[in-house]
């Protein structure tokens, strides 16, 4: 370096002042050079500070991006709900009520698949409190109703058959398993839904312990009977209480180290997230929303630490989550906009196709999932 510094320095005295300036210029480009890659080694330092934040969160981050490039779910509300044509019965219900006559499963998954979805999640208990499986923990699951099919059993064997995911969905507000519980029945919908009762309510909906023993004993059997799952999907998790939906959470994480754990954290489009309702959770719910339109925050502080969460909206084909008679899905305009505002906004899309009272997918939702595979160029 040093005999190149003289030897430039001994031509612009031969050369002149034309030379002075050609040297200035080069000068000049070598200091942007120079500037440019020292900006470009910042750029690289940056992006690996940023590849190896990891965060606080029990999944590492390749995990979750493993999971949120699944991108597309089916959810699938079925059970005692379909039968009564109430999404939220009172859970005094005979078991006999719910009677599928063409009980087809492998259908749902088929449809699963053949509509570009990589992953389901079954409603395995919801509010009437009717199992899907035959639970040794009570009288009030398919093995006491007319048609007796493990709906789980048959539902984790067509994911695997067809190559999809399985996921279940448990539901902690239970109409029929009360045990001395308050739910979300025993109010108003709105006060139910309340992080905290206002000063003129009673007690917000809460459970007891004897619940609580409960929902672990089934949880237990789901987790342990079936194989592996990919996503736990618990709802109305707020009537848990913390220190329960903590014990919860690190059991289900124990029993299913790879699972995906969603407290739904309730209707809304996942910008903020209720830490009292629905904390701990490797995902953040957006319920009949969407996401704003500078895409999900994945990363969030809560309390005091990283965690970096992905999110998941979950929505239905139509207006219901359960089969209604003439809920039709939604136009072909309005799916693939949801469709395409979840990939373009950075979340899952977990879009609920409900089966019928016979127990398979309506035809119109069949054909609706056929045309929104072709116009949004599902692979």
């Amino acid at each position: 370096m040093q005999g190149e510094a003289l030897n430039r320095r001994s031509f612009i005295q031969k050369t002149g002042g034309l030379a002075l300036l050609t040297a200035g210029s080069a000068s000049y480009v070598n200091a942007q050079e120079e500037q440019a890659a020292k900006e470009q080694t910042t750029a690289i330092s940056e992006e690996k500070k940023g590849s190896q934040r990891q965060g606080s969160q029990r999944h590492s981050i390749e995990r979750l991006k493993q999971w949120e490039a699944l991108f597309y779910g089916m959810f699938i509300h079925f059970g005692m709900s379909t039968f009564v044509g109430d999404e939220l019965p009172k859970g005094d219900e005979s078991p006999n009520v719910y009677a599928p006559d063409r009980l087809d499963v492998d259908q749902w998954i088929s449809v699963a698949r053949d509509s570009g979805m990589r992953y389901a999640v079954l409603t395995t208990k919801h509010v009437a409190g009717h199992c899907l499986w035959p639970s040794k923990c009570t009288n009030h699951t398919v093995a006491f109703s007319l048609n007796q099919t493990d709906v789980v059993e048959e539902f984790v064997k067509a994911c695997e058959r067809r190559g999809v995911l399985p996921g279940f969905y448990y539901c902690s507000w239970d109409n029929h398993h009360k045990f001395g519980s308050q739910t979300p029945s025993d109010l108003n919908w709105t006060s139910a839904m309340n992080r905290f009762p206002r000063e003129d309510e009673e007690l917000a909906p809460f459970t007891t312990s004897l619940y609580q023993n409960f929902q672990t004993a089934q949880i237990t059997e789901l987790l342990t009977q079936y194989g592996s799952i990919a996503e736990i999907w618990i709802d109305i998790p707020g009537v848990l209480g913390r220190g329960y939906r903590e014990y919860l959470y690190r059991h289900i994480a124990q029993l299913q180290p790879d699972a995906m754990i969603m407290m739904n954290s309730g209707i809304g489009s996942g910008e903020e997230y209720p830490v009292d309702y629905a904390w701990p959770s490797d995902l953040i719910a957006i319920e009949r929303k969407l996401p704003p339109e500078s895409g999900h925050q994945k990363w969030r502080t809560i309390e005091g630490k990283e965690y970096y969460m992905p999110g998941e909206i979950c929505d239905p084909i139509g207006k219901e989550w359960f089969y209604v008679e003439n809920d039709l899905p939604r136009s072909d305009e309005d799916l693939l906009n949801i469709y395409e505002i979840a990939k373009n906004r950075g979340v899952n899309l977990l879009l609920d196709v409900p089966p019928d009272r016979h127990g398979v997918m309506p035809r119109e939702s069949v054909e609706a999932l056929k045309r929104l595979r072709r116009n949004a160029k599902i692979g």
